[in-house]
């Protein structure tokens, strides 16, 4: 996998989703819980950014028909959404916030 940064961790307000593109892939990073997640900002119901909804116990609701996706596996918990987004690995060095985007065999 490559890493690249995605944002400062100083940057990423608790519970406040912050969008960033990674090689064209628009990615909607949250820091909660103690932890920093990584998920695709697409919902796969509407196109629409889930980084425009709310976060709340490691779950974002797409703000648009309220669909909530788990920040750590991209699975939908509540309708319309049946399909899941996908989630990214994120690592941590210093103050950078490292996401991987691509998958190498």
């Amino acid at each position: 996998m490559t890493y690249v940064r995605a944002a400062a961790l100083s940057e990423l307000e608790e519970d406040t989703p912050k969008r960033v593109e990674l090689d064209g892939v628009p990615v909607s990073l949250v820091r909660t819980e103690g932890e920093v997640f990584a998920i695709n900002d697409i919902c796969s119901h509407a196109n629409v950014s889930l980084s425009e909804g709310e976060v709340e116990n490691c779950h974002i609701e797409c703000w648009l028909h309220g669909s909530s996706f788990d920040l750590r596996t991209g699975k939908p918990d509540s309708l319309p959404a049946t399909q899941p987004v996908p989630v990214y690995p994120v690592k941590i060095e210093g103050d950078d916030v490292l996401v991987s985007v691509t998958q190498e065999s």
